[in-house]
């Protein structure tokens, strides 16, 4: 048997449980994974507790977690290029990543490149990705000046230094802790709170041309009254905004392919891209994770380790 965690219905953390389920097998084209890491996401949280019932409904009991990595330990009929045994990183679309195994097609994994932490293999794929597709949505460029809420947080950890990679200037939101972290990835920190639109103003003198909230709150309103063209305003949380405004809208759904996957785990691997890991807990203390996760103040991800 595998083990994994489940809800049975909406409700706060006390809902989580892990629950022993069929290891699941390999049909053709799938691989199966042991897995090694799990990246948790606020995504994942909003959906238990119900707020995304509209929009991703959830049928239970329900399981939960997208991303993994982890060790092939099946291979199905007709899958070529991978053994048992290879390591990899991936995602799943069917919200099964938490857990000690997951089934998934084998052109959902690529491999772990040599080096790359296994907890920064296990949580890339959602926040990496969303992350890749708000630098998109904006159409970020060299010498832009972009601003990015909750810039140390999952998602604008990551999309502040490809932000910085593109030749972009940054100006990050982030709580006063985060700032030294902010600065040593050459961005302009800026701490959140009463004053900020004074404090954008003056740390962007000529204009911000660009905004990426990864944050929710009153982001997009800020951003509206800083003067940033609507086109260039992208929000991964306040879908709100997006109707109020006509804002953009992209988060992972719009760039989440292996492709990028490999792109960014290459980059990881590499070094050129930092992906602070805040916590990692075991599977039976799934509660205590989303606990940490649910406070917001978290720099970079928090993991699972199965």
């Amino acid at each position: 048997m595998a083990r994994a965690v489940q809800f049975d219905r909406y409700g706060g953390i006390e809902e989580l449980k892990v629950v022993e389920v069929p290891t699941p097998t390999a049909g053709p084209g799938q691989v199966v994974v042991a897995v090694v890491a799990a990246g948790i996401n606020p995504g994942e949280a909003y959906i238990r507790s119900g707020v995304f019932r509209e929009q991703w409904p959830a049928t239970f009991p329900s399981g939960e977690g997208s991303d993994f990595a982890g060790r092939i330990v099946e291979v199905g009929d007709g899958v070529g290029g991978v053994e048992v045994g290879d390591e990899v990183l991936g995602f799943t679309e069917h919200r099964a990543s938490h857990a000690t195994h997951v089934m998934v097609p084998v052109d959902q994994v690529t491999p772990k490149p040599a080096g790359l932490d296994w907890d920064v293999a296990g949580a890339l794929y959602v926040a990496g990705t969303t992350a890749f597709a708000t630098l998109r949505a904006v159409e970020a460029n060299a010498g832009d000046t972009v601003v990015v809420s909750g810039a140390a947080g999952g998602v604008g950890s990551i999309a502040v230094q490809l932000l910085r990679a593109r030749g972009a200037e940054v100006i990050g939101i982030a709580s006063a802790a985060n700032h030294d972290w902010l600065r040593k990835v050459g961005v302009t920190p800026v701490a959140y709170g009463d004053g900020l639109i004074e404090r954008l103003r003056a740390a962007a003198p000529k204009g911000v041309d660009a905004f990426i909230d990864t944050f929710g709150a009153d982001y997009v309103d800020i951003a509206v009254e800083l003067g940033v063209p609507i086109e260039r305003i992208d929000t991964i949380i306040n879908f709100a905004a997006v109707e109020k405004y006509g804002v953009k809208g992209d988060g992972n759904a719009a760039a989440g392919t292996i492709d990028v996957l490999t792109e960014l785990a290459d980059l990881a691997a590499a070094g050129t891209l930092e992906v602070p890991i805040a916590g990692a807990y075991p599977l039976d203390k799934v509660q205590e994770a989303y606990r940490e996760l649910e406070q917001r103040h978290t720099r970079g991800k928090i993991v699972l380790r199965p």
